[in-house]
């Protein structure tokens, strides 16, 4: 049976992470064990030149039997991330929420205070960089040639290129999760220094790669695209592409997390709520958002914007005109650090998403809006035509104006203005995603060694 080793080494580091990638990374490594039994598969992390099995990928509580060394770390982490929670509460309130100067300066402070706490971590952290993971959580595997090394975390910032190397030189097949190709389409939504880090990794997985996955198949025609730009079509075709599609529900959702009180506020409140859902950055186009809104205040319309994602970067001015606006708190809501339980609210009350992203890999958060039978508009990008088809609105992203006429009409008639209604919309599930993402690999490797065995059968034929 062939062995899929499923690499988690971002999540198993930082656990506390909760972006997209992360949730796509967790979701899928939860499914493993309820796929058919076609290959086996091995969730996998990388470490100091080493490649373990993950037992799990919760963070360990330190116990009696714990080196003080690795107990400290534990504890520090805990410290830092609890520290950082606390950080996010304090911003919500006034003038923190108010003001860009108020929060910066919070932040600064908070930033030099926790010293106390990552100076001390990063010190043992570096100290403890050659020992083992603990047992258990990660385990040594020996690799066995014919395994096929599935790098399905984000690993465009790691280290381990030279394991990879030598794992691939045992025998073991290399395939590569794509979640977009943004640095390289869209630089200029990017930090420089991301777009580089990125230009290098693609280099070094367009050369070592066997085969690609992505989570859409807009993105995979785009990385068959970029392979023949960077290797030649001789050589990009030697290497076989495949898509899968993610699910949609939300798997940190606690029974006894508690629903954020602002947020349950707003929706008590009549007027109907509109819902953005992603981390405030220049490609999500926030900035669209209030521009199409603006034109429908200005004409007497009740309907509230509610935005809900971490800030992110190059973001300043724009959270600058939300602080500053008129209708802030009234028609205008921002929530930055809301947990799972307060978003599975967020998604069941509001009356529609809006979504004007430049460029997405997938867009994650349409799916999970429409899962729960919440009607989305969107821009109207490839991806997010793959994703919606007839079932999603889709507007200008030229004109602010096609987005406040979808929401007059839907206001004014009570017809969303999609050609198919939401509730006929399916899609799937985690398993689901987890299946096509390992039964396309599958089919991709052994589309891929179909050639070999009819050249070898070829070869045996012309034998005397």
């Amino acid at each position: 049976m062939m062995r899929f080793l499923i690499e988690c080494t971002y999540v198993y580091e930082h656990p506390q992470d909760n972006s997209g990638i992360q949730r796509v990374v967790r979701n899928i490594i939860k499914q493993l064990a309820h796929l058919p039994g076609d290959v086996e598969c091995i969730p996998v992390m990388m470490n100091g030149g080493q490649l373990y099995q993950v037992l799990s990928l919760a963070p360990l509580k330190p116990r009696k039997e714990t080196p003080l060394r690795q107990a400290l770390i534990i504890r520090l982490d805990h410290a830092r991330n609890r520290y950082w929670w606390w950080h996010s509460r304090l911003e919500r309130f006034r003038p923190f929420s108010s003001s860009h100067t108020a929060r910066r300066a919070l932040f600064l402070l908070c930033k030099l205070a926790s010293l106390a706490i990552t100076l001390p971590l990063r010190s043992l952290l570096w100290l403890n960089r050659n020992a083992q993971p603990a047992p258990e959580r990660a385990v040594p595997l020996q690799v066995q040639e014919g395994d096929q090394l599935l790098l399905l975390d984000s690993s465009w910032h790691a280290d381990f290129f030279a394991l990879a190397e030598r794992l691939k030189q045992q025998g073991v097949g290399i395939v590569s999760v794509i979640y977009d190709l943004i640095p390289l389409t869209h630089p200029q939504f990017c930090d420089a220094g991301l777009v580089k880090v990125f230009d290098q990794w693609f280099d070094w997985i367009s050369r070592t790669a066997d085969g690609f996955m992505a989570i859409s198949k807009t993105i995979s025609e785009q990385v068959e695209r970029e392979l023949q730009l960077r290797l030649g079509a001789d050589e990009a075709g030697r290497r076989w592409h495949g898509h899968f599609h993610l699910g949609s529900e939300l798997d940190l959702v606690r029974a006894d997390a508690t629903l954020q009180p602002e947020l349950r506020r707003m929706f008590a409140q009549k007027e109907p709520v509109y819902l953005m859902v992603s981390t405030i950055e220049p490609r999500k186009n926030h900035a669209y958002l209030l521009d199409a809104f603006e034109l429908l205040w200005a004409q007497g319309s009740t309907a509230r914007l509610c935005i809900i994602g971490k800030v992110g970067w190059k973001c300043e001015a724009l959270i600058e005109r939300i602080n500053k606006h008129p209708l802030n708190d009234k028609c205008l809501f921002m929530f930055n650090g809301i947990n799972d339980k307060s978003l599975e609210y967020a998604y069941s009350n509001a009356r529609a998403l809006v979504f004007p992203s430049y460029a997405e890999g997938f867009g994650l958060p349409l799916v999970e809006a429409m899962q729960r039978g919440l009607p989305a508009m969107a821009s109207d990008i490839p991806v997010f035509r793959e994703i919606g088809g007839d079932f999603m609105a889709y507007f200008d992203l030229n004109d602010p104006q096609t987005l406040a006429e979808h929401i007059r009409t839907f206001e004014t008639t009570g017809q969303f203005p999609a050609t198919r209604p939401v509730s006929e919309w399916q899609w799937i599930d985690w398993n689901g995603a987890a299946r096509q993402l390992i039964s396309g690999t599958l089919s991709g490797i052994r589309r891929a060694s179909k050639p070999s065995v009819q050249a070898a059968a070829v070869a045996h034929a012309d034998c005397p």
